[in-house]
Formats: structure tokens, C-alpha cells, sequence
């Protein structure tokens, strides 16, 4: 809408800086505008919801991604020459047509749908081209190859099998079975086979099928039809699925020419229940129980003639025992006088070697007494030179002591003194007298000098 268009004229703004507000009966005339200026399309999907009023018949188209509700002129829908029934819930159509939008009113509600023109229901190639785009997109994300990584046993003992309950696969695919001579345990998970509702559930079976353990490999079939029958075996979530189970499966949907998406992702796929039974039974148990057969019968001859050649072997050595016991003593005696002589020469040869060992060990102990004799006789000459010099110091040492020692005692001898001009006195009796009171009390004493001696007394006061 441009400025020209009548505004309320509410004064004040509300909410962000935005233009208007407008007359919402214009701007939905408007919008009716804008939709129905949009380009035309074609639009393929799963009708539901049909519905019809006295003008039109209404209904939703969907897929696995979305819905748009849609609407057809009963005008339309006449022309487009559709069989009687045909637009029904769970059919797949082609429509063409474009956005359209009903402003409704005061008394009316307003409405959306996509006004469709024209009307048929989807062929093959539609088909084919929604499979493709599919197969290319699981493809890219690497589901067709987890399966098929999955290591499937050659002798399975419990096989889980996804069918219709009363349809010939079921049939065929024991038949096969039968013929493998394979005696397991079937576990049947039975689901629709052809209608929109039978995707979802094909894939809670599988489910079921892998959850419990003792099931090996899980069989998927059905008989064959067009691609709108076998639809539900392209569905995406059950295709993604089969990719993520633990337990391998073997698809056998339709017939050698039917090709279905679950085909792809499959561990194995086989174009029949027979197929499908030889996949998930590799061993043809039959054929393997006569290989035993025959086998244990080879064995058993070839153990009969084994038997025969070992009794012939027997008997050949039971009629020779005494020769081949006389041949073991001679070579026992022979070896026994070889055995004496041996040890008669060891003993004599080790006598030998021993006294030759001793004689060199004595020659050896005596060199080695006698250098020790020798270097005891050095180490005595060199003691005794060592103590005469040290008795020669020592000698010097006293000498040149006593010498000191006789300086120093000259040095206190009371004749040095005498020499020296001093005078010694004594009493008669030769002890010398120190202290003039000990002269006193001697009254006599003797004075020695030098060259003599006199003799002296005390003089007393009296004498004076």
C-alpha cells in the first residue's frame, strides 16, 4: 500500500516507527490482491480431509514435510473427468492452481487455501520423480550402506518376517523355506502392506522384530503391484528405519521389475519370497545334509581300512617280539662295555689331568714362597738401614740434649759461683748456710772460696 491510502489518523504511534495504521478491510482486499498475482503451480501430495459444501470441495494436500489447505469449484473438479470416489482420503493427486485468499466480512471469517484449477490423480512419473529425489537424498547421507555392512549368519536359527497375514508372500516365502530344508522358528510381525497408514506401521514391526534377541534377520515382503501400490515401501521414516536396525533386512517387495526405496537400504534385496528365503537362509540345509551324509560314509570306509592296516601292523610286530628284543640286549650290551671303557678312560684322564694340575699349583705355591722370602730379605735390609740411621739421629739427639743439659747445669753449679768471687758458707758438716740467722745459730762455720776455705765465726755483743 502507498501513502495515498486513508489512514484512522489514531493520533500517537504505537509499537515501532511503521506506517499506518490502515482500514484492515483495505489491506485485506489487498492481501487478496497480492495472493492471486502470484504465479501458478503444480503441487503434488496425499489428499486428506476431503469435504464438500453446495460451490466446492475442500481438502488439505500433504506430504511428509507440510500441508496447504486446498479448495476446488465443484465446476472445476467435474471437468477435470476424475472417476467416481477418486478424490478420497490417501489418494495421490496433481493439482494446479494458486494462492487464494478470502477477505470474509463483518458476518463472514476470512480464508485461505490454495485455489486449484485443475485436478488428476499422480501417475508413475510423478512418482517416480518423488522416489528419486529421495533415493538421491538418503544416498547422500549414507543410509543405503549401514545395512548392507552388517554381517548376516549362514544358518540363522530365528528369522523375523514383516507381511500381509492372508497374502501369497507369506506363502511363497514358506515354500522356500520348506525347500531350503531349513528347520528354525518364524517369528511373523503381520502389517498392512498397501494403504497410507501402512508405513508407520510396517516400521513399528520392524522394530518389534529387532528388539528381541534371539531374532537374526528380519524378511520384508509382499507381493508386487504399481508403484502407487508399493508406495508405502518408499516412505522416508520407514526407509531411515530399516537403515538404523541392528538385525539385517532382506527386502523381497514385489517382482523382479518392481523397484521400491526400502530396496536400497536393505541389507539384501531379492525380487521374490523364494529369493527372499534363500537370502535370509544361505546354507541349502538339504543339500548340506547329504554332503554329511556322504561324508560320514567316507569316513567311516576310510576309518574300516585305517583299522585293517594298523591290525596288519600289529600282527607283523607281535610275530617278531623275541628277535627285536634279542637285537635291543645286544646294542644295550655293546653299549654298556662302551659305557665302562669310557668312564675307565675319563677316571684315568682326569687322575692325570689332576696330578698335573697339582705339581703346577706346588711349582706355582713354591715361586710364589720364594718371592715372598726374597722381598721379606729387601724389606729387612731396608728396616735395618732405616734403623741405623734413626739410631744415628737419635744418638745425635741425646748427645746434643745432654750437652744442653751440662751448659745449663754449669750454669747453676755453685763453683761457677765460687769462680765468680762469691764465698760459700757452711757449717762443719758441709751443709751450706743460707740466712744470716742460720750463721748466728751455727756460731762456727766454714767460708769456701774459690781456691780454699777458712774458717769463721760469730761475733757475739759481749765479745765486742
Amino acid at each position: 500500500m502507498d501513502e495515498s491510502q486513508i489512514s484512522l489518523g489514531v493520533p500517537g504511534r504505537l509499537g515501532p516507527d511503521l506506517p499506518g495504521p490502515f482500514a484492515v478491510g483495505r489491506y485485506a482486499n489487498k492481501l487478496k490482491d497480492w495472493m492471486r498475482e502470484r504465479p501458478r503451480v503444480l503441487l503434488i501430495g496425499e489428499v486428506t480431509g476431503v469435504g464438500r459444501s453446495k460451490v466446492q470441495a475442500y481438502f488439505e494436500l500433504r506430504d511428509g514435510d507440510g500441508a496447504v489447505p486446498c479448495a476446488i469449484w465443484l465446476n472445476d473438479l467435474e471437468r477435470a473427468g476424475l472417476p467416481e470416489g477418486a478424490l478420497r482420503d490417501g489418494a495421490e493427486v496433481v493439482i494446479a492452481g494458486g494462492l487464494d485468499y478470502y477477505p470474509g466480512g463483518g458476518a463472514a471469517s476470512a480464508n485461505f487455501c490454495f485455489r486449484a484449477t485443475h485436478v488428476r490423480l499422480a501417475g508413475e512419473g510423478d512418482l517416480m520423480a518423488r522416489l528419486e529425489a529421495l533415493r538421491t537424498q538418503l544416498r547422500g547421507e549414507g543410509l543405503f550402506e549401514l545395512q548392507k555392512q552388517l554381517a548376516r549368519p549362514v544358518l540363522p536359527k530365528t528369522i523375523g518376517v514383516v507381511t500381509a497375514e492372508g497374502g501369497a508372500a507369506r506363502r511363497d516365502l514358506l515354500a522356500g523355506l520348506g525347500r531350503r530344508g531349513w528347520g528354525g522358528t518364524v517369528v511373523w510381525a503381520f502389517a498392512p502392506v498397501q494403504d497410507r497408514h501402512a508405513a508407520p506401521k510396517i516400521a513399528r514391526a520392524l522394530q518389534d522384530l529387532a528388539a528381541r534377541p534371539e531374532v537374526e534377520a528380519i524378511v520384508v515382503t509382499r507381493g508386487g503391484g504399481s508403484l502407487a501400490d508399493l508406495w508405502a515401501f518408499c516412505d522416508e521414516t520407514l526407509c531411515r528405519t530399516v537403515a538404523m536396525l541392528r538385525v539385517p533386512v532382506i527386502s523381497a517387495v514385489g517382482h523382479e521389475r518392481d523397484s521400491t526405496l526400502i530396496d536400497d537400504v536393505a541389507a539384501v534385496s531379492c525380487s521374490t519370497p523364494t529369493h527372499a528365503a534363500e537370502a535370509a537362509v544361505p546354507l541349502d540345509c538339504g543339500a548340506a545334509r547329504v554332503e554329511v551324509r556322504r561324508m560320514a560314509t567316507s569316513l567311516r570306509r576310510g576309518a574300516d581300512g585305517a583299522i585293517a592296516a594298523r591290525a596288519r601292523h600289529l600282527g607283523a610286530l607281535a610275530r617278531g617280539p623275541a628277535r627285536a628284543l634279542q637285537r635291543q640286549r645286544t646294542v644295550l650290551n655293546q653299549k654298556t662295555r662302551e659305557i665302562r671303557a669310557a668312564s675307565e678312560r675319563g677316571i684315568a684322564e682326569r687322575a692325570a689331568t689332576q696330578r698335573r694340575i697339582a705339581g703346577l699349583v706346588l711349582e706355582r705355591a713354591r715361586r710364589r714362597a720364594l718371592g715372598q722370602v726374597e722381598r721379606a730379605t729387601d724389606d729387612g735390609r731396608r728396616h735395618r738401614a732405616a734403623l741405623d740411621t734413626a739410631a744415628e739421629r737419635a744418638l745425635a739427639r741425646r748427645r746434643e740434649t745432654l750437652r744442653k743439659a751440662l751448659v745449663a747445669l754449669r750454669a747453676h753449679d755453685p763453683e761457677r759461683t765460687l769462680e765468680r768471687g762469691y764465698a760459700l758458707a757452711e757449717t762443719p758438716d758441709g751443709e751450706p748456710l743460707t740466712t744470716a740467722d742460720a750463721a748466728t745459730a751455727a756460731g762456727r762455720f766454714s767460708l769456701r772460696f774459690r781456691d780454699g776455705r777458712i774458717d769463721a765465726r760469730t761475733a757475739r755483743d759481749d765479745d765486742v
